[in-house]
């Protein structure tokens, strides 16, 4: 099988002229200057991820995924909904309506989390029926979230006082003090009932951070957890004429949305180039409020679901454009969702139907490999006017370059000629290269050649993932402190050249 798919792959592409697949090649000079002004380069794009809701994580698939992607990111965070729903057992009332708290399906979760190395963004939501205004306000999500506000405040805050405290106790506040608590999610859509929303909400996001905070001022707590990237000024106006604690501001947008709901304006801003944008406008709001310069937590996003693009080598030049563009403006982005465990529209049918790194199984998908070259940037970046590349220098001193060819999904693809030149550098340094593209790291081809199985079995979801893993990388040299590539449309490539290509000072 595995023989018969790569024969279909390389026919294709020796067979069929370069004009049928793609409009003619562009050409883009890059030049790289390994003295250019250097800047911190943390990992803010691998750190956080999303997930599907928190009873998913007692899975062993949903665990399996978590252990694949933090194998080859750096995954400290996940963030998840509905840890308070009916599920997990947490608020019952007794015959006499006295409140009754069980914590162990909590306890599961976090101990499994941590045992694996991620903490958890404790996203408070959504309603437990018997603590809710209106029982039968539900979200139509498959699993039913109560999106209600609590029937009494007082209860409300002896829950929260409660969870805060058991965790305090079970784990250690120099522990929890490392977690992030994001009260609700977004409340300014149908995630949240209270009535007039945004007030309800500010009296709610008073109410828990204060309970929290009651039980330890370390413990952090932010939010609104808005979608569209709604409500800053007015949340931060709020918590300080109140003074409401807040220790980061968390919000969501997705790169399709459009402009008008991001940013309020009737610009023409092209899909891949709307995080960057919103990203700084929230980093703006955030910096002239009376609370400035607090933390960014973007605790959703993802790039354009158009023409399937979620499921293709498109990930990889959308992600890291995304980088270059929110780099110093934003500390997490969060991106939903690391894996294909995910049931918000009901169990999955086949793989390939949800957000994910990782299909349904355990397939990687090309975002998978995306996300693994792009771990491999430095600490560092060094300045760089292109649009399609990231230059980064490691703690050993050795360069790691992002390069890439973004195309949008609705556009003719096209090849883009790329010619690197590297000043500072001995005119013969060893390159390495490694890629993400039509050919490499592509699962969908293998998987429609198995026949496009619904439930692939364990076997077969090792052989598509043996068959999209990297090989070793391409070695190549620079001819006169340059190379020229050709990337196909979407492809990311990950060029490395050693600290000893850079003359000894």
């Amino acid at each position: 099988m595995k023989i018969f798919a790569r024969a279909i792959l390389f026919a294709a592409a020796i067979l069929l002229p370069a004009g049928i697949l793609y409009a003619q090649a562009q050409t883009e000079q890059i030049t790289i200057d390994v003295s250019a002004p250097a800047t911190p380069f943390p990992h803010f794009w691998e750190e956080m991820f999303g997930s599907g809701r928190a009873i998913l994580t007692l899975r062993e698939s949903y665990r399996n995924d978590l252990r694949a992607v933090k194998n080859v990111t750096d995954f400290q965070y996940v963030r998840f909904h509905a840890i308070l729903h009916d599920e997990l057992g947490v608020y019952n009332e007794d015959e006499h309506g006295n409140p009754v708290y069980n914590f162990d399906y909590i306890d599961q979760v976090y101990d499994g989390l941590l045992a694996n190395g991620v903490r958890p963004v404790v996203e408070i939501s959504f309603m437990p029926k018997k603590l809710a205004f209106n029982p039968d306000d539900l979200h139509p999500f498959w699993y039913k979230p109560n999106v209600s506000p609590p029937k009494s405040m007082e209860r409300w805050d002896d829950l929260m006082r409660h969870l805060a405290q058991h965790l305090v106790d079970r784990y250690g506040i120099d522990e929890v003090s490392k977690w992030y608590f994001e009260v609700w999610n977004e409340p300014n859509i149908d995630f949240w009932g209270g009535i007039p929303r945004k007030e309800s909400y500010f009296n709610l996001y008073a109410h828990t951070a204060r309970d929290l905070k009651s039980v330890s001022p370390r413990l952090r707590v932010g939010g609104p957890a808005t979608a569209a990237a709604a409500w800053i000024p007015d949340f931060l106006q709020f918590a300080a004429e109140n003074h409401v604690p807040v220790d980061f501001v968390s919000t969501h947008a997705y790169a399709d949305e459009p402009v008008k709901r991001l940013l309020g304006t009737d610009e023409a801003i092209p899909t891949e180039d709307r995080m960057g944008a919103v990203v700084a406008k929230v980093r703006k709001q955030i910096d002239e409020s009376p609370l400035p310069h607090l933390p960014l937590l973007w605790t959703e996003w993802n790039v354009t679901a158009k023409d399937n693009a979620r499921e293709t080598p498109y990930v990889g030049p959308a992600v890291a454009n995304v980088i270059r563009e929110c780099d110093g403006e934003v500390d997490y982005m969060s991106f939903w969702t690391f894996s294909e465990v995910f049931e918000e529209g009901g169990p999955a049918h086949a793989p390939f139907q949800h957000f994910g790194l990782r299909a349904m199984g355990g397939i990687n998908k090309p975002a998978f490999y995306d996300f693994a070259l792009l771990h491999k940037l430095g600490n560092e970046r060094l300045a760089n006017s292109s649009r399609n590349t990231l230059v980064t220098r490691l703690p050993n001193g050795s360069l790691s370059i992002a390069l890439w060819n973004l195309v949008d999904p609705g556009d003719t693809p096209h090849n883009k000629t790329i010619s690197l030149h590297v000043s500072g550098v001995p005119d013969d340094a060893a390159v390495s290269i490694e890629r993400v593209d039509e050919t490499h790291g592509n699962v969908m081809p293998f998987y429609k050649a198995m026949g496009s199985p619904d439930s692939p079995t364990a076997k077969q979801v090792e052989e598509l993932n043996h068959d999209t893993a990297f090989g070793p990388p391409e070695q190549k040299k620079l001819i006169g402190g340059a190379i020229t590539l050709t990337l196909g449309a979407n492809a990311l490539y990950l060029l490395h050249l050693p600290a000893d290509a850079q003359p000894k000072q």
